[in-house]
Formats: C-alpha cells, structure tokens, sequence
C-alpha cells in the first residue's frame, strides 16, 4: 500500500513512532488505500502512552508528497458525467478526516516536507505542529491546473495569510520556498535535507518524561542553527504589497483581469503567475474566490465540512475531469474548458458547488467533536 510504519525506541524507553509515504514513482501521491491505513496507524499512536512523537516523511529525493491520486477518481468518474464517483465521496471524506486529525493530533507530530508539497501533500504538512521545510521545498496548491479548487484545509491556511496572499497563491498555484513558508507561517522550522536522521537521533536521547516542549524547542533551535545559512531567498512577503494592489477589485473576473496584466510584468515571477493562471481553469478561478471569502470566519471543522461539497460537486461539473486528463492523463496540456471566460460563468454555478450532493447526515458533521 505504498507506506511503511515503524518504531524507535528511545534512551528512556518512549518510542518514536515513523510514517513513510513510500510510492517514490508517483512522488508519494496518497491513494485511498495509503489514507486509511495512515489514519489507523495515527489512532493507534494517539492512544499508545508508550509514543510519546510521531514523524511523518516521504521517501525519495524529489517529493514529500505531491497530492492525492485525483487520476483515479477521474477514471472512476469516466462515461458517468452529472454522478459522483463512490470513490470521490470515500477518498474526499477519507483525506480530509485523516487532515482534520492531524490538526487535533494529541501529540507532538513532526512532519518533514522536504522537495514537493503540493496539493493533499499540503494537506498532512500544515496539519502538524513541528512543519519542517528544507531547501528544496517547493510549497504549492496548484488546483487552478487541473479545475479543482485549493483543498485539504487551504480555506483556512490561505485566508488566514497577510493581505492578499492567499487568494493570489490559490489563484496563481505559485510556488512557496522554504523561507517564505517561515515567512507566511506555512513552516515552523527550517532544517537542511540531510539533517532528518540527525533530528531523529536526537529525538530519541529526549527525556520524555519532563518538558518535552521546552526539550523540543530547544532542539529544533539548535539544528535551525545550521541550516540558516542556506535559506533562499524570500519571494513573495517582499511582493506583498504589489499583490495587494493588484488584488484590491471587487470580484473574481476582475482579480482574473488584474492578473492578466501581468503577463508582460518585468517581474519574472509575477508574469510566470500571471501565466498560470490564464492558462488554467476560469471556475478554479472563481471557487479560489468564493472559498476564501466563505472561509475568513469559519471554524477548521467548518472548512473542511465546506470543501468536501466543493471536491463532490467538482466531480459532478466537466472542469475536474478536463484538467486532469489534459494535465496528467494524455499530458497534451491543452485543457478545453467548458467556462473558457470567467465572465461568462453564471454565479449559480458557482453557488451550486457549495451545495450538498449526497442524502441524509454530512459525512463529516462529527469533526468538530474530536
């Protein structure tokens, strides 16, 4: 099932208890199967006093984890448009759970984001309380490809950045280095890729038994100390107040426009996002919009509650499918989007994806009970 456990134990007898996503080839992209057993696994370690930490990793050089396996749930969907594929309804409510968890986690989760961490890999790292980035994370919620929208708790990671940050990162999918996750507090401590076994041997000579914040604070600061000289440099905090200019608009269409300009921008970034997003899905555009304006005063439970509505409805609307067969599928990269101007998109449609697609009870109406 492509994930490996294990457990270390420590000087004082606690234990370490060890998640790997191992499935190198996709990038360590979770599969429905890789988020249920995650899920037990992490029950199991709440409740066993003898772990007293958890780490979550990766393995491989190139990603921690770039996303969930949206090609199945596009292939389960195929020669059914208007339905939400079973899997769509498992897998959505499944991640997003295992996401929520994580937030609420009753103990001090490590998780180690290393290379790529985009989308669902997004997901697991801003649900942990140790998020570690390195220099060769790149940071992304890169939807507006592939007409979905920023999920696994985006609403409420990118509305809660300064300005206008988060709606310019969902609409843009633009990348996030390892000193502006620190900077936007997407991160909590920047280490070098090398120093994770360093980290876990040091983890295990803790006294678990007194202080463990204390411990632990005083152990990461130490290991930051060796890895600040490699810090990037930072991208997007500096640009902030240009993003909030060009952001100040009314709606959707007009942030679309705005962006638009800066295709020809001097500014290499900003015109290498700006290309992303008119080059992506305009209803991507416009639920990026919506959901941040939706999520500004929403509890965490409330988020999630709301994106699996979205994440269902998008498997009903042709976009989802669309951007997936043309970006990963047949990998033409020639999306032919059903909306192709995001003024013309009527706001019902919008609103719609916001509306429950299933019978009886939320699947998710107990998560604000953890």
């Amino acid at each position: 099932m492509n994930l490996q456990f294990e457990e270390l134990t420590g000087t004082d007898g606690a234990r370490l208890g060890i998640a790997t996503l191992d499935a190198e080839k996709s990038l360590n992209a979770l599969s429905l199967p890789m988020i249920l057993a995650l899920q037990d696994r992490l029950d199991a370690w709440a409740s066993d006093p003898q772990i007293v930490c958890v780490l979550l990793r990766g393995n491989g050089e190139k990603a921690f984890c770039a996303g969930g396996d949206v090609r199945a749930l596009v292939e389960a969907n195929r020669g059914k448009p208007g339905n939400v594929p079973p899997l769509a309804a498992q897998f959505f409510a499944a991640e997003y759970r295992l996401d929520y968890s994580l937030h609420t986690y009753p103990k001090p989760l490590i998780c180690w984001g290393h290379g790529y961490v985009l989308g669902g890999g997004m997901g697991l790292l801003q649900g942990a309380n140790i998020r570690v980035v390195t220099p060769s994370s790149r940071l992304a919620m890169p939807e507006i490809n592939i007409g979905l929208f920023p999920d696994v708790g985006a609403s409420w990671f990118l509305s809660r950045l300064p300005g206008k940050l988060g709606l310019f990162l969902g609409l843009t999918g633009s990348h996030i280095n390892g000193r502006d996750a620190l900077d936007l507090d997407l991160a909590d401590r920047f280490l070098l890729d090398d120093q994770q076994e360093e980290m876990i041997d040091r983890l295990l000579q803790l006294n678990w038994q007194e202080q463990t914040a204390v411990q632990l604070n005083s152990l990461f600061k130490a290991l930051q100390q060796e890895a600040t000289g490699q810090l990037p440099p930072a991208q997007w905090l500096p640009r902030r107040q240009q993003i909030d200019e060009i952001l100040d608009v009314a709606d959707a269409p007009c942030a679309w426009n705005a962006l638009k300009h800066q295709l020809h921008s001097q500014d290499a970034l900003l015109a290498k996002a700006a290309k992303t997003l008119t080059e992506g899905c305009p209803l991507t555009a416009q639920l990026v919009w919506e959901q941040i304006q939706r999520a500004r005063h929403m509890s965490l439970a409330q988020v999630f509650q709301m994106e699996y509505c979205m994440s269902l409805n998008c498997c009903r609307h042709p976009e989802f499918s669309e951007g997936v067969r043309a970006r990963l599928i047949d990998k033409d990269h020639m999306p032919h989007w059903h909306w192709q101007d995001i003024a013309t998109i009527p706001l019902a449609v919008v609103d719609a994806h916001f509306e429950k697609a299933w019978e009886g009870r939320h699947p998710l109406a107990d998560l604000s009970g953890y």
